[in-house]
């Protein structure tokens, strides 16, 4: 099963709505995605907080729909 980059965005964008997100299909196969998240939420946390806030967001869609996401995330400057 596959998830669009659409979706992937919109749940991102549910749990941050002032983030900043680019999405990038790296296969083109809809299980492969590479997200940059610019969000103030990731002020003063670690780069670990931080992809544990967006694996949250996905609401148990990683590694089931979602098979790969290489994450970038970073508060604004």
């Amino acid at each position: 099963m596959a998830m669009d980059a659409g979706t992937l965005e919109s749940m991102i964008k549910d749990a941050f709505p002032d983030a900043r997100v680019s999405i990038d299909d790296m296969v083109g196969d809809g299980n492969h995605y590479a997200a940059n998240i610019v969000a103030e939420a990731f002020r003063g946390k670690t780069r670990v907080q931080q992809h544990q806030m967006v694996y949250a967001a996905l609401k148990g869609k990683m590694g089931g729909d979602l098979h790969a996401l290489a994450l970038q995330t970073r508060a604004p400057e």
